[in-house]
Order: structure tokens, then sequence, then C-alpha cells
């Protein structure tokens, strides 16, 4: 069955992308616990991140990177925290946090609302970090 992510990679389902390649993809969550909270995956189908081959497992943190550096040009935070939990979409995938604090990465923590016009500003920033 395939995930909520992989319908973002075939572009069925809309997102607020912050960077791409032709193995990678960086959107905004839009449920975020921070403005600019981005989730980056691989565009290959997997659940479990130990799942995925060395290269690519290696690749998507180094992405993953770039676009940290990228988030933490945009948005003021101490810095870009990151953490794979795994558990809420069955596709592999790395949250990528502005913090202040360690309260920031508190997944259960009431989510922010950002405005569609708010999320589409903030990719576009990060965009053109690029």
């Amino acid at each position: 069955m395939s995930s909520i992510f992989s319908k973002i990679v075939r572009g069925e389902i809309p997102c607020y992308r912050v960077a791409e390649n032709d193995d990678f993809l960086a959107f905004l969550d839009v449920n975020p616990l921070a403005k600019g909270h981005t989730l980056v995956i691989p565009k290959k189908e997997e659940d479990y991140i130990f799942d995925l081959d060395d290269t690519t497992f290696a690749n998507l943190h180094l992405f993953a990177k770039d676009v940290a550096k990228k988030l933490k040009a945009c948005i003021p935070c101490k810095k870009i925290g990151v953490t794979v939990i795994g558990l809420e979409v069955p596709h592999a995938h790395i949250h990528l946090i502005p913090i202040n604090s360690i309260d920031d990465m508190n997944f259960s923590r009431e989510k922010l609302r950002v405005s569609s016009e708010e999320l589409q500003e903030l990719a576009h920033k990060v965009n053109l970090m690029g």
C-alpha cells in the first residue's frame, strides 16, 4: 500500500517543497512542532529507515544536512534538531525541527497552526537558499 509520502512524491498530494533531487524530497510539515519543521524522505518507498540500503541511508542524511543548513539560514533558532521516529507514516523519514530548547522537540506538545500562505512563503524562502 502506498503511503501519503509516496503520493506526495508522485504529485498526487501537494506539499510545500523546500528541496528535491532525483532520490530525495524535503517538504514542510503541515502540522509542525515549530515554524520550519521539515520532513526529509527518500523517494523510494521503504517503511523502516534502517532497511534502506547503505548508500541511500547515507545520502538521505547528507541531503538532510544540506536542508538543515538552509533552514537554519532562514529561521531564527539555536539549532536544527533532528529525529527519526518512524511510527507516524510507513515511509522512512527524518524530522528537521528548528529549536531553541530541548522542549521544542517534544512530540506530545500541541502542533502549531500555520496558514497555507505562511507555509508557501517559507518554502519559497528556503528554496531561494539553494
